[in-house]
């Protein structure tokens, strides 16, 4: 058990947005709840009341009612608020608690001045580029692309979308053609907006070329238009980017052309509760990243319930998350005006010019709420950043985690650099269903190197080997009751097949995730990793994430990544670690018996390598995810192409060099 690093308030129920919900509840419901767990049960018991509870409690808007709340409780296949039509935008334009003159989203970056919009301001940009699209010829069911970063234009963009009914999906600037064309020829887009390029730290990158690449490879396109991001006008008539393809319209439009002055009204295309909002994708690490649809009413549901009840966000907040346009937790941190609290965005480099840079930005804008991800929080400890040193954040009241476990010492960093009157949540959940299963809430405390709960409405469990649900044992991640924000199902799919074998070929009729956890007896939980990347020692599993937390705390270590090599002959296998070393280093003998024995006393002697190599770099998904079945699947003999798809990856070349030690095993 960890150490309790902060407990709830003696007021938290007459503070927190969680108290007001259980309040709601005794009067409109007749429920009453003695703690957090009792809740829970009842949410992941009780689905129908559960889920129209939020519907009823945040006042969604809808344009015809639903017929029922779960007309379908199979999964896949659970049918949620059958004839109810609504829209995602009007629910996030309503923006409860915020004046028109107050500050709804505040946008910093390293390529241009900062940049506020008021709500009047945010409704009227989405107004106006919501009638451009109109303009185009966009209706409800076409899909629109951004090839642009975490800026308010990106976010009106998708509002915009959202209001006709029509299908929005983003791709981070720094993403290349092929990652890019992987994913929207897919889905076939028929509108591209995309930047010119941006900054890092003080480096410009000019993403022309790349534009003018996707055009040629979206037959689908009709029409192009350009966010004059990095240059200080619209792309060049004879610039490459601006040179038509078959199908598509003839000339670059500019930002201003699709957001021009009109008299058109803002106006929402009702939906059903399932249609198509936004294409998110898997990190696609082998063959095409699958295109997950998540719909209308079921995003709406479940941020509101997680931003609101979880991360406690109301009308006084600024929510900052550091995030890009290609990880789901933009689509999630930009859902905060529906339950009333500012966004603060940032694009740019997180560590420039130093690793104070978003904590110095969080005092700037007065942030409340500060997520990143644990590898962030741990490369700042590593450093030494003492962050309310070097800035003030007195405003700050949560800081979120999630993209990786948080290891009990990352935890400790917080309270005793970050503040100690924090709320530090660890979450996990993902792509999938865009969202967290498992994270934390007011009501609880926080134990270091723990989640403290798995979510309202979402039914965890961990299972053995043979099936069964498991309390105190390591176990893989399922879930067992539908959820409103799963998938719609994956594009082009329409049997649901691809979707079936994603989520439901091993437990059938049961989600599994994928992740390896442990809940233990009052219900905390800690995620050890990727289950299809387990450790395997002597019959015992060990999860890679404990792991990473021993080798990266050492300072010559900047980063590495695991994988153990089963022996077909049913013997223990081998252990393989290679690690990246900060610059000069060498690995040698020393070194390699400095890691065994840290990893002997800090966790077990199971977790001590057979061997310790060096590398360049350790493979990652474009969003910074390690990617240890690749690496083993080369280790054992499968071709680099076959064994990643090298557009999902941020660094490909560094798959070379497994290649080429698996080359010398073999001849050796």
């Amino acid at each position: 058990m960890g150490d309790v690093l902060s407990t709830p308030s003696a007021d938290v129920l007459e503070r927190s947005r969680i108290g007001d919900y259980l309040r709601w509840l005794r009067e409109h419901r007749g429920l009453d709840f003695a703690d957090y767990d009792a809740l829970w049960r009842w949410s992941v018991t009780d689905l129908d009341a559960f889920w129209r509870s939020i519907w009823d409690h945040f006042e969604v808007i809808a344009h015809t009612p639903p017929t029922a709340t779960l007309a379908e409780r199979t999964m896949p296949g659970a049918r949620w608020f059958p004839g109810a039509t609504l829209n995602y935008a009007e629910n996030v334009l309503r923006m409860p608690g915020r004046a028109d003159d107050d500050p709804v989203v505040i946008a910093h970056g390293q390529t241009r001045p900062p940049v506020t919009l008021i709500a009047a301001e945010l409704r009227e940009q989405v107004r106006r580029v919501s009638a451009g699209l109109r303009r185009l010829g966009v209706t409800a069911g076409d899909r629109v692309a951004a090839y642009a970063p975490n800026i308010p234009e990106t976010y009106v963009l998708l509002l915009a979308t959202a209001s006709l009914g029509a299908i929005f999906s983003s791709c981070a600037p720094e993403f290349g053609t092929r990652s890019v064309t992987d994913r929207w020829q897919q889905i076939e887009p028929t509108v591209l907006v995309a930047v010119d390029g941006y900054r890092y730290g003080d480096k410009p990158v000019d993403r022309r070329a790349e534009v003018a690449a996707i055009r040629a490879a979206l037959p689908s396109l009709r029409h192009t238009v350009g966010i004059a991001y990095l240059g200080p006008v619209g792309v060049a008539a004879d610039d490459p980017a601006a040179v038509p393809v078959d199908g598509a319209s003839d000339a670059l439009l500019d930002w201003a052309d699709l957001a021009a002055p009109t008299d058109e009204p803002l106006t929402f295309t009702p939906v059903p509760f399932d249609h198509p909002l936004y294409v998110l994708y898997s990190s696609g690490t082998t063959g095409l990243p699958k295109p997950i649809v998540h719909g209308h009413g079921g995003i709406l549901l479940e941020h509101l319930k997680m931003l609101a009840l979880h991360h406690d966000l109301g009308p006084s907040d600024r929510f900052f998350w550091f995030t890009t346009t290609g990880w789901m937790m933009w689509n999630f941190l930009v859902s905060g005006p529906a339950v009333g609290a500012a966004i603060v965005l940032f694009d740019g480099n997180p560590g420039h010019p130093d690793l104070g840079a978003l904590w110095r930005l969080a005092a700037e804008t007065g942030t409340t709420y500060f997520g990143t991800s644990a590898p962030f929080l741990l490369a700042c400890r590593k450093a030494g950043l003492v962050p309310r040193e070097v800035a003030d954040l007195s405003a700050l009241r949560g800081v979120g985690s999630t993209g990786a476990p948080l290891p009990a010492e990352g935890f400790h960093w917080v309270y005793e650099t970050v503040g100690d009157q924090v709320q530090l949540q660890s979450l996990s959940g993902g792509t999938d269903v865009c969202t967290g299963f498992v994270g934390g809430v007011p009501l609880l405390p926080v134990y270091a190197g723990e989640i403290a709960c798995r979510a309202l409405g979402a039914k965890v469990e961990a299972r053995s080997a043979d099936g069964t649900p498991v309390i105190g044992e390591l176990g893989e991640l399922v879930i067992t009751e539908p959820m409103p924000s799963m998938p719609v199902g994956f594009w082009n799919d329409p049997d649901g097949v691809r979707y079936s074998e994603a989520y439901f070929s091993v437990y059938p009729g049961v989600w599994r995730h994928g992740d390896w956890i442990t809940i233990n007896a009052r219900g905390g939980c800690v995620i050890t990793g990727r289950s299809d990347a387990t450790l395997n020692r002597g019959g015992v599993r060990l999860g890679t994430a404990e792991f990473y937390s021993v080798v990266e705390g050492l300072d010559e270590v900047v980063d590495s990544v695991v994988v153990h090599l089963e022996d077909g002959e049913g013997g223990a296998g081998e252990l393989l670690l290679f690690v990246v070393l900060a610059d000069g280093l060498t690995l040698d003998d020393a070194l390699r018996a400095k890691i065994s024995r840290e990893l002997r006393t800090s966790l077990s002697p199971r977790h001590v390598p057979d061997e310790i190599h060096q590398v360049r770099a350790v493979p990652r998904t474009l969003s910074a995810k390690k990617l240890e079945v690749p690496v083993k699947k080369i280790l054992t003999g499968t071709p680099v192409d076959q064994a990643a798809a090298k557009g999902a990856l941020a660094n490909p070349e560094s798959l070379t060099a497994f290649a080429t030690f698996a080359q010398s095993r073999t001849h050796a």
